[in-house]
């Protein structure tokens, strides 16, 4: 058992982490996951947690976070009408197949490399986000069979190497070939679930190994980060629900880019050793 001093700091890191979380979920409609697997790797490595293993536990925990607030996003988002059973069906054996493959990808890989494919990613999700436009378009209607079949294990192979939910990927995917933007959130809710369970069950199984890892992780969960972000966003997601209301969500959303970007470029930094 870790001693009080070591574990309280930790804790009241992932509590912040879980608020800040929740309001930005809230107030821009943008999955946790690209906010989480930084701001833990951060925290838990200033804590001076060091492990090979210390990316993996980021993304699992933060999926883990997925799977509770996706399934009750896409419960509240269907009670409305808003989701699309049928490109859930059609896309999520491919995704949740790209989820698994995904997770033996991630215990593969040594934090460096996991770092620079967030960098990455996470760039150009911060770039969609700040330059994207509502109009474009790739097609009228979601891609046929063969383009299901090669596209959705992708999304859920690169969602997984990123610990993030159906979102980032799948909103601009699906209103990119003409869903309307509301169905598209609700419908990339169900994807987040599709992706996250299967990837945490993987991490669970997934052993842990050597010194340094934080306390009370299963597998490759982080059991405390967990149940802390599940509660502080349970609080702080209606808050942000409040705000975006209040408030010109455009400028903020354009404000969010740029810190994802400058997040996910540090992550690019230390992926290079500097």
């Amino acid at each position: 058992m870790p001693e009080l001093a070591e574990f309280l700091p930790m804790l009241a890191l992932i509590l912040a982490i879980g608020a800040l979380a929740g309001v930005v979920a809230g107030l821009l409609g943008v999955g946790g996951g690209i906010v989480l697997v930084p701001a833990f790797f951060f925290a838990f490595e200033g804590l001076g947690y060091s492990t090979d293993g210390l990316m993996q536990i980021c993304l699992a925990t933060s999926l883990a976070t997925i799977v509770v607030t996706s399934v009750r996003s896409v419960l509240g988002h269907n009670k409305k009408g808003a989701v699309d059973w049928d490109i859930l069906r059609s896309w999520g054996p491919g995704i949740a197949i790209g989820a698994g493959c995904g997770v033996l990808a991630a215990s593969g890989l040594r934090n460096e490399v996991l770092m620079g494919i967030f960098g990455v990613l996470g760039v150009s999700v911060g770039l969609y986000m700040a330059f994207g436009r509502s109009e474009w378009r790739l097609g009228s209607q979601m891609p046929a069979r063969v383009g299901t079949v090669v596209s959705s294990p992708i999304l859920g192979f690169l969602s997984v190497l990123m610990g993030i939910g159906g979102g980032s990927f799948g909103v601009p995917m699906m209103t990119l070939y003409a869903v309307p933007i509301h169905r598209a959130v609700a419908t990339a809710a169900g994807f987040g679930v599709i992706i996250a369970v299967p990837a945490v069950i993987g991490f669970l199984l997934t052993p842990g190994e050597g010194a340094g890892r934080p306390p009370f992780t299963m597998g490759q969960v982080n059991l405390v980060a967990f149940v802390a972000v599940i509660a502080m966003t349970l609080l702080t997601t209606p808050l942000g629900v409040k705000l975006a209301h209040a408030m010109d969500p455009k400028p903020l959303k354009r404000v969010f880019a740029v810190f994802i970007m400058v997040m996910a470029l540090n992550m690019l930094r230390k992926a290079f050793g500097y």
